[in-house]
């Protein structure tokens, strides 16, 4: 019986491998052993990183809302407990854009946090 070597299949391997190692540094995107294990660790990052940039956009909105919050006598978890008393269903991102790009509504909106607040302080007391 003939030997097979599978030169196509292995050459398109290759091919599949050095075309992702496109655009690295030195040997790792030419040569087929260091490529191999550039692409795989590249894999690995960008797993994990879909996973981390979810996290850091949270973080991020947080910020932001803080920030606009502390600009009208409010702290972060004060306002989310506001609206949360108040019913306002808003996610950390809407509300993140809503204290960038309109200073007014976010006010309209951290008014009925405060109000919210307040209702609640004096059916406590």
């Amino acid at each position: 019986m003939a030997r097979v070597k599978g030169g196509p299949r292995a050459h398109a391997r290759h091919r599949k491998v050095i075309k992702a190692a496109k655009g690295y540094y030195g040997r790792r995107k030419s040569c087929f052993r260091t490529a191999v294990q550039a692409v795989e660790k590249a894999g690995q990052y960008a797993y994990r990183d879909r996973r981390t940039k979810k996290r850091d956009f949270r973080k991020l909105w947080i910020q932001r809302i803080n920030a606009a919050a502390r600009m009208h006598g409010l702290k972060y978890s004060t306002l989310m407990h506001g609206l949360k008393l108040s019913g306002i269903e808003l996610d950390r991102k809407s509300l993140s854009e809503i204290a960038i790009h309109d200073e007014k509504g976010f006010e309209a909106i951290a008014k009925q946090a405060q109000a919210a607040l307040d209702k609640a302080e004096k059916a406590a007391a």
